[in-house]
């Protein structure tokens, strides 16, 4: 399609599902949020990281990515606003682990998630950077370029949506532990505390 071959698209495919695989801050995230809060805001914050994820493949296609990643200072701060969001939404938790846990979140409540699914995942540079090193190497430089990018994006996206989903579900499982008012808030603590480590683990592994 568009020039690539099949066995391109299958290696480009299961590049992106071994990459989504890897621990970082959309996983940690997402994964806090279906424990804390339950799937439906997972699910939320699962599509705002897709959107996100799509939106930096459209800048990859249209030349914006490479620019991002060729700056310096606009690397920095894409990272250490990454880093800044996600330890905000880790006090974020923290603040809230005396609360009740909410059982029907509303409209709100999904539109706050995917907002911040969305903006975590802008704020990643990481993402911009798989798109520069890892996804040119899988186009033919004499076919539609352009169109190819699209292609390879959009597979990378319902890779990465479709391990995201799965993470919220396997994590949603666990909200049952969280019943007791007690252990709820000893758990919800601790993840928050996870989510602020993963943001240094974040600044640490994205310093190059």
């Amino acid at each position: 399609m568009f020039g690539l071959p099949v066995e391109a698209l299958a290696g480009f495919a299961l590049t992106s599902v071994i990459i989504e695989l890897t621990p970082g801050p959309n996983m940690a995230y997402l994964a806090v949020v279906a424990a804390t809060r339950g799937r439906r805001l997972g699910y939320a914050a699962v599509a705002g990281v897709a959107l996100g994820l799509a939106i930096v493949g459209l800048a990859t296609a249209l030349g914006l990515a490479a620019v991002i990643s060729a700056s310096p200072v606009m690397y920095q701060i894409l990272r250490w606003g990454g880093v800044i969001y996600l330890l905000w939404l880790a006090w974020d938790g923290w603040r809230d682990a005396d609360g009740e846990m909410e059982a029907a979140p509303d409209g709100a409540d999904m539109a706050r998630f995917f907002r911040r699914g969305l903006v975590t995942n802008l704020l990643n540079p990481k993402a911009a950077v798989f798109y520069i090193a890892v996804l040119p190497g899988f186009v033919v430089p004499d076919g539609r370029v352009v169109e190819q990018t699209l292609l390879l994006s959009l597979i990378y996206v319902l890779a990465a949506t479709v391990i995201h989903a799965a993470i919220v579900t396997l994590a949603g499982a666990a909200r049952t532990l969280l019943l007791d008012e007690r252990r709820s808030r000893i758990i919800r603590r601790a993840l928050s505390v996870a989510l602020a480590l993963i943001a240094l683990w974040f600044a640490w592994k994205t310093r190059g």
